[in-house]
């Protein structure tokens, strides 16, 4: 017995009742004379020291004034019995193995969002490691994917995060698919790319993108973009041949046209090989821009205004900017998108309203 508030646990863990009755019969008392002390129905303490009932933070509180310890030490007592029985018992341990395994699984992608789109289908633990070390390219589920070391000598001041791993490793498995047709020729996607901006009008042009593409020896992919995931588009190599990723982000036509000119542009530079992949968010203007990315966006610049931008008035009215984007050969909201990129136009502007989507386009491609 002891009357000091602070004493330690018991270096076995026994029932929290058999320590009571311990307590209770050094102090030679009864069950009625401790219920009397607790004010409490006899039933009660019996049924603590008989296991039938858990001590709550109310009786730990009044059998810890009784008996002179702290509230803290009683349900210590019976939670270190209840964790080591639980230990013991063989369904529960394999419970929580199944949940390290989908905690683990959670670490390396998004599981909730790969199946509600089609990329994992298992319907056991089993299944869904052997589809997630499928489409991650893994060993084991405890290597690292192949994809974060890349990027990170892409970008080494950005880590790729495991959303935008998650949808670079569905366009691989996209590409994977369906190789282009003919060998990589840079010549032919230079060819290719340069009238792009004329030719995408509007956008039922994007839709026979991807058979182009693949004469030119390159893989086109649309895979949506994962919410929060923050990525346009991606350039990469699969199975030796260059692949352009695009999520579509942003919808508009000028925007997506945008960002493949400018995966475009890091295949043509060669900023891409086997070894590397650039992953990316074209909106992020908080972000330092490296050599690359200057590169590829003076490139995909060229590409397209290849005969260059008109001055730009004072005030810009709807007028002028469709004299500008018939004059260019342009969709206006491809003259309206470079002016909001300047800081020209407001993102705001009503001359934007309306603007065209391609995300029906962009789905066709699958």
């Amino acid at each position: 017995m002891s009357t000091t508030g602070h004493d330690p646990l018991p270096i076995l863990p026994l029932p929290v009742g058999a320590i009571l009755e311990r307590e209770l019969r050094e102090r030679a008392w009864s069950q009625a004379d401790f219920a009397l002390v607790l004010d409490r129905p006899t039933q009660f303490v019996s049924e603590i020291v008989n296991g039938k009932k858990e001590i709550t933070r109310e009786s730990a509180a009044q059998i810890g004034a009784a008996l002179g310890h702290t509230p803290q030490y009683w349900l210590n007592l019976q939670d270190q019995h209840l964790l080591v029985e639980q230990s013991k018992n063989a369904s529960t341990q394999v419970k929580l193995d199944e949940v390290r395994r989908r905690a683990r699984l959670n670490d390396k992608a998004p599981i909730q969002l790969l199946r509600k789109r089609g990329y994992l289908t298992g319907t056991t633990l089993d299944a869904l490691e052997a589809e997630v070390m499928e489409l991650l390219e893994l060993a084991s589920l405890e290597d690292e994917p192949a994809l974060t070391a890349a990027a990170k000598r892409v970008n080494p001041h950005e880590e790729i995060s495991v959303l935008q791993r998650a949808w670079v490793a569905c366009v691989r498995k996209q590409a994977r698919q369906s190789p282009p047709r003919a060998q990589y020729s840079a010549t032919k996607l230079k060819k290719l790319a340069s009238p792009l901006s004329k030719a995408l009008q509007k956008p039922d042009d994007f839709a026979d993108l991807p058979a182009r593409f693949s004469r030119a020896g390159v893989r086109l992919v649309y895979v949506e973009a994962l919410p929060g995931a923050k990525i346009d588009g991606c350039a990469m190599y699969v199975d030796g041949y260059p692949v352009v990723g695009l999520s579509g982000r942003g919808k508009r036509l000028d925007k997506v046209l945008f960002a493949l000119l400018h995966e475009i542009a890091h295949v043509l530079l060669e900023h891409v090989d086997a070894d590397r992949f650039i992953v990316e968010d074209l909106d992020d203007r908080h972000g330092s821009t490296s050599e690359r990315e200057s590169q590829a966006n003076r490139e995909a610049g060229q590409l397209t205004w290849p005969d260059g931008f008109p001055d730009v008035p004072p005030r810009i009215s709807g007028p002028w900017v469709e004299q500008v984007a018939t004059r260019l050969g342009v969709s206006r909201i491809v003259v309206i998108g470079l002016l909001q990129h300047r800081g020209r136009l407001d993102w705001r502007t009503t001359l934007a309203k309306n603007a065209p989507s391609v995300c029906d386009a962009l789905e066709s491609w699958s």
